[in-house]
């Protein structure tokens, strides 16, 4: 295999265990890439962080996912993509970003009242790409921003299901229901993790929708660009943590088990 056809290394990193969500449909849709996941769990939670912190940690973590040989770099924290996406894209100009942004586009396109609600960090409502995006496709719609603080810290926890769970997502997830959306936008990798919850709580008419199959599709269409496609399945997937690797290690172990059932 020459180099022209080798595969390419998708590297992809979050504040913690989020973005976990996001490698496993990019290893579904792409099973023959080598992937490096960075967890930068030593400088969690970015959420409730200034966007000039979440930006320094950005920049820390792309270096050091290209240092391990990543060719296209997935940015799987919506938060980081808020502060960081643009600015990553002009230092670093040789290498391929892929980063999450709310999916207010196809939320918009099938709600059926026109009014969305987004779950996402403070963080995550405050960089200019939410803004952006929920200017260019929510015309004519009405969206409604719902911070969820405390929701990714349960996540990282391991918390999915237990009583403080239930409260903290009836406490963010009920408000949205009652102004009468009818299409529940998951803003944050970490609250996959919480979507059959949340579902529960947000009742059968309430579509949720989580772009993690989106970003692997195009993830799979800049690796094809580049021509860097592998031609043989791999297991090659490497977990680093910027944290306590024995917590990190800890919480893999369940979360294979979550993602099992």
């Amino acid at each position: 295999m020459n180099d022209q056809t080798r595969p390419g290394v998708i590297g992809i990193f979050d504040s913690g265990i989020g973005g976990i969500s996001i490698l496993g449909r990019i290893r579904e849709q792409l099973p023959n890439q080598p992937l490096v996941y960075l967890a930068d769990q030593g400088n969690a939670p970015y959420g409730s962080q200034t966007l000039d912190q979440v930006r320094v940690h950005a920049r820390d973590a792309t270096r050091m996912l290209l240092g391990r040989g990543a060719d296209v770099i997935v940015i799987a924290c919506n938060t980081a993509s808020a502060a960081a996406l643009y600015e990553l894209r002009n230092e670093f100009v040789d290498v391929p970003f892929v980063g999450m942004e709310p999916a207010v586009k196809p939320a918009v396109a099938g709600s059926r009242t026109r009014k969305i609600g987004v779950l996402a960090t403070e963080a995550t409502f405050q960089g200019e790409l939410y803004a952006n995006v929920v200017d260019r496709h929510a015309t004519g719609a009405v969206v409604v921003a719902q911070a969820c603080p405390g929701l990714a810290d349960l996540v990282e926890r391991g918390d999915l299901e237990g009583p403080r769970a239930i409260e903290l997502v009836s406490s963010f997830v009920e408000p949205l229901i009652k102004s009468g959306v009818d299409t529940l936008v998951l803003g944050c990798t970490h609250y996959a993790f919480v979507a059959d919850l949340i579902a529960s709580i947000a009742g059968p008419d309430i579509e949720i929708i989580d772009p993690a199959e989106a970003i692997a599709r195009q993830v799979g269409r800049v690796l094809a660009e580049r021509n860097l496609i592998g031609e043989e399945p791999t297991n090659d997937v490497s977990y680093i943590t910027t944290g306590d690797t024995g917590v990190f290690d800890n919480q893999l172990e369940w979360l294979a088990k979550h993602l099992a059932r």
